[in-house]
């Protein structure tokens, strides 16, 4: 299981790159987060939505209500143009950061 802060911390860039891949509700990017990390992110209801709203707020990502074939009306979120703009943004402080665990980890590999 990945820790909760590294899951937090993480939660931005996620849910952009799930949303860039296409338009999606709650329960579906919750869902979707489980799959693509084989299991060992686990959101909640109560991590996702406040998450959602200050993206929301913060012009990343805009929502509509649709009802779909009857069932009771859903909450799509979809990812705007200032959003793409910044998960460019979020996409170059996870390689650096990436790259600079690397560094440190296979330096401390080699010279144990």
């Amino acid at each position: 299981m990945i820790s909760k802060n590294l899951t937090a911390a993480s939660t931005k860039p996620i849910i952009l790159g799930i949303l860039k891949q296409g338009n999606s509700y709650g329960y579906l990017i919750i869902k979707k987060i489980k799959e693509l990390s084989g299991g060992k992110m686990e959101y909640s209801d109560g991590m996702l939505y406040p998450v959602l709203h200050r993206l929301e707020k913060e012009k990343f990502i805009k929502s509509n209500w649709t009802m779909d074939g009857g069932s009771r009306p859903r909450k799509y979120y979809e990812i705007t143009e200032l959003g793409k703009q910044e998960l460019v943004h979020e996409q170059a402080q996870w390689v650096e950061v990436t790259s600079v665990l690397e560094t440190l980890w296979g330096k401390t590999s080699t010279s144990t």
